[in-house]
């Protein structure tokens, strides 16, 4: 079957296509692909296309080659793919998800390594957050609540946790505008997010990571 493509972008389009035939199941792990010949008459493309979209895919860990044997598909998505990649694809949903297991452990871990510094930080936006929920505007409340949380990771002192809460928070904002339409969901929760900078200051890690999860909780509901 023919699967002609666009001209545009050779290689990285047909990479494109095999990625989504191998993710639909058309070409399971360990099978070989079909001949150079066959997939240039499938996607309407020349050799060098070919050859530069097996290379992109094999480079991403999606495929396999063995010279003189053939090409095989050595699992179902590339595991080096860049991580802000990928969370750009990711749903909102599933982006969400690990935001809120990263609260819990961030603020848990901030208990603990927080320095003075840090507390000032935290405290300016969450200042900040109350001022802007309160005065209704709702996008800058948004990003004081995000920078609150951010400093919260920071002050965690773990940098993997810290920049992962960063980059699925990045992604989040537009999804944030779209579900809450005002600035009241931020009011309510106003005082569980100041108990949260209290156990972050008392220096309790326990309550800090119950605090997070009630935060969760209640903004799910």
């Amino acid at each position: 079957m023919n699967t002609l493509i666009n001209k545009k972008s050779l290689a990285q389009e047909v990479a494109a296509k095999l990625q989504e035939q191998i993710s639909l199941g058309q070409y399971k792990i360990n099978e070989k692909l079909p001949t150079e010949p066959e997939l240039m008459k499938n996607f309407g493309v020349g050799r060098s296309s070919v050859r530069e979209a097996i290379k992109l895919l094999a480079n991403s860990g999606l495929l396999r080659v063995q010279q003189g044997v053939g090409t095989f598909v050595e699992q179902v998505t590339g595991s080096r793919e860049p991580m802000d990649q990928r969370l750009k694809r990711a749903s909102t949903q599933d982006l969400d998800e690990v935001r809120q297991l990263l609260e819990m452990k961030i603020a848990e871990k901030a208990a603990l390594n927080r320095t003075e510094k840090d507390i000032i930080n935290i405290k300016t936006h969450l200042l900040a957050r109350q001022t802007t929920a309160n005065q209704g505007l709702i996008e800058e409340c948004i990003e004081a609540d995000i920078q609150f949380h951010i400093a919260i990771a920071e002050a965690s002192k773990n940098e993997i946790l810290a920049d992962m809460y960063r980059a699925t928070s990045i992604h989040l904002k537009k999804w944030f505008l779209h579900i809450y339409p005002d600035t009241g969901i931020f009011i309510q929760t106003f005082a569980l997010h100041n108990q949260l900078l209290n156990n972050i200051i008392a220096g309790d890690a326990k309550k800090a990571w119950n605090t997070a999860a009630k935060i969760i909780g209640h903004i799910q509901q």
